[in-house]
């Protein structure tokens, strides 16, 4: 019994969890495209069959803003993002792609609670989230709209949707922000000083990260 129990935790820490999303790619994205598809993949991870670990596992591989994977063991920025309904600030860890990522998703994204059961444990936490985007006129022609809307509906059985908001991904590690934290976002080169810059750009003059395709789908 304990040399089985030995094996089995081996098995568990040596999981190959972006091995799986490679595996599973075709079936995330049937035309391939992937951009500003971070919802395709929080609701392919959410409906796993994965313990709590598990799940916050998978949500380090993915971009919630560009849809691009991430190579594991990246390190993740610390951002705020404000909490829907109240506004208050909340930190945590994002994965990101690139650095205009993290700028546009403190911008343009909103975070709330979502409960959910796991196979090991029900887990409160908070999740990445911005308005339904189906209705709009100006939906950048470079997302596949078919991923996330049925008319100008979120299509549930494709994407998460909490208070009729679309989740785009998870917020790591969070909690709300102290003052100090505030201080450290707000004057590090990356979330203070660039981000600053990026946000004050005109929406036609983005050309680095994913120009303005998640602004034109979130804003």
């Amino acid at each position: 019994m304990l040399i089985l129990f030995s094996i089995n935790n081996l098995n568990a820490a040596e999981k190959n969890y972006y091995q799986d999303i490679l595996n599973d790619w075709n079936k995330i994205f049937p035309d391939k495209n992937r951009n500003a598809a971070g919802p395709k993949f929080f609701k392919y991870i959410l409906d796993k069959d994965i313990t709590y670990k598990d799940f916050v596992e998978y949500n380090k591989l993915y971009c919630a803003v560009s849809g691009s994977l991430i190579s594991p063991k990246s390190t993740p920025e610390f951002v705020f993002v404000k909490e829907n309904v109240t506004e208050k600030k909340i930190c945590g860890a994002y994965y990101r792609c690139c650095i205009p990522c993290s700028c546009d998703l403190m911008k343009y994204s909103k975070t709330q609670k979502m409960k959910y059961k796991f196979t090991d444990i029900e887990k409160e936490f908070y999740v990445l989230t911005i308005d339904n985007p189906c209705g709009k006129k100006d939906f950048p022609i470079q997302v596949n709209k078919n991923y996330f809307c049925n008319g100008d509906n979120l299509d549930k059985s494709q994407v998460s949707v909490l208070d009729n908001k679309l989740v785009i991904g998870y917020l790591h590690e969070s909690r709300p922000c102290l003052s100090t934290d505030l201080d450290y976002i707000n004057t590090h080169q990356v979330t203070g000083k660039f981000c600053e810059f990026r946000n004050n750009t005109p929406l036609d003059q983005l050309k680095s990260g994913m120009g303005d395709i998640f602004i034109k789908l979130a804003r």
